[in-house]
């Protein structure tokens, strides 16, 4: 069932420039729009939002270009979402790509220049009878990358003023005795505990060390220990005295002249 066409605001009945004068073209939708949303209430008390009546809606919103082919067949009682006409036309068209009833409609706003080549231009969606204007991509971008930059510099800002500055003696304040290094390097004994206690429940909830494999088999473990090894080993390795290698070499030997 084809919609009724409904003219634009500026060719509606009791208009001065419907009589005799030339009508003033609508104007044209901005890029961006994205700061602003449309609601009709009384619309949506009066017809359902579905499928078929959602462009009759989006076409009530500042959104709406009045000079796409969706139009020019409204103007011809032919529903302007017929993609058996609209596949057969060039310039601006608006799609509905994405239904969710009642809540969400996604309209896309393309060029098409030829029966299966169209690029995408803007994209608008319909939440629980908002229409709203997506923000583009290359936007999305810019705001986030901003947003980044902002909390990073934030951060070196307030790590910067914590840090305590070493070797730096301010010009002003030469003068004044510095606070004395016990105090500084005074020990938080609370903040102690609670790091010890941090670390025991750390360690209370890691699991038990698991045992040691088992020898191979055929391996015999020695029976002697390392006391028992110890007389042995001395017996076996006498330390031998000190000995000086100048001192103790017995008397000079002096050459006898004849």
């Amino acid at each position: 069932m084809a919609a009724t066409p409904m003219l634009p605001p500026n060719l509606g009945p009791g208009n001065a420039n419907f009589d005799g004068n030339a009508a003033a073209a609508p104007p044209t939708p901005g890029t961006d729009m994205t700061g602003i949303c449309f609601r009709d209430q009384l619309w949506l008390n009066t017809y359902p939002l579905d499928r078929n009546l959602v462009f009759d809606y989006f076409a009530l919103s500042p959104f709406y270009d009045y000079t796409c082919n969706n139009e020019q067949l409204r103007m011809r009682s032919i529903h302007p979402l017929d993609t058996s006409h609209l596949s057969k036309m060039t310039g601006i068209e608006f799609m509905v790509s994405e239904i969710m009833e009642p809540h969400l409609f996604v309209m896309r706003k393309q060029k098409r220049d030829g029966p299966e080549k169209v690029t995408p231009m803007l994209t608008y969606y319909v939440l629980d009878g908002s229409i709203y204007q997506a923000p583009q991509l290359c936007n999305v971008f810019a705001a986030r990358v901003g947003r980044a930059l902002y909390h990073i510099s934030k951060a070196f800002t307030t790590a910067a003023s914590k840090l305590e500055k070493v070797g730096y003696v301010d010009p002003e304040n030469e003068g004044v005795s510095l606070e004395p290094k016990a105090a500084k390097e005074a020990i938080d004994f609370k903040e102690v505990k609670r790091v010890d206690h941090i670390l025991a429940s750390l360690q209370r909830k890691l699991p038990p060390a698991p045992q040691p494999p088992p020898f191979p088999e055929g391996y015999a473990p020695p029976t002697t220990t390392e006391g028992e090894q110890a007389p042995e080993a001395e017996q076996a390795d006498p330390k031998l005295p000190l000995v000086d290698p100048i001192l103790d070499q017995g008397p000079s030997k002096r050459l006898k002249y004849a």
